[in-house]
């Protein structure tokens, strides 16, 4: 029957889950306040897109734990002068999420991965002839990052 049907955008999320805890991110990286920054996104992400409740406190339904695993900037194409014209931000991340009890929540990862090491990466292409700096590429990748850890946390069908 329809007894556990659900509808609306609590169809997409686990019904049992009302609160999440995101710790600050940890990061392998030498650059300032990426973690600061990811952090920063994914809450906002959380909050916009589910119907979760960002708490405080380790005492939630569900943690949330992510890591800066590396980051990368690299140039792509040079100027005749050897000035880069386009480069690359990357980031790659490993995120996890577990419920009060520690098992696993989320989508399950395809390639056969050690738990709690999913990584996920995106890249930022910037170009500093039109005034981009690795700042903005860094923050467009926060956001777009922030995405594919919030759309993890959907049900699977």
């Amino acid at each position: 029957g329809c007894a556990n049907y659900r509808i609306g955008e609590r169809s997409l999320y686990a019904p049992d889950i009302q609160t999440v805890y995101v710790p600050m991110i940890p990061s392998n990286s030498y650059r300032r306040y990426l973690g600061e920054w990811l952090t920063e996104a994914i809450v906002k992400r959380i909050e916009q897109v589910t119907p979760y409740k960002v708490v405080n406190t380790p005492d939630a339904d569900s943690v949330l734990k992510v890591r800066i695993l590396t980051d990368t900037k690299q140039t792509l194409m040079e100027s005749y002068t050897d000035e880069p014209r386009e480069q690359q931000f990357g980031l790659q991340i490993s995120a996890d999420w577990i419920n009060r009890n520690g098992q696993q929540l989320g989508q399950p990862v395809n390639v056969p991965l050690p738990p709690a090491l999913n990584p996920i990466s995106d890249n930022a292409t910037l170009f500093g002839e039109l005034g981009q700096t690795v700042t903005s590429a860094a923050q467009r990748d926060m956001e777009r990052l922030s995405e594919q850890i919030v759309s993890m946390m959907e049900a699977p069908w």
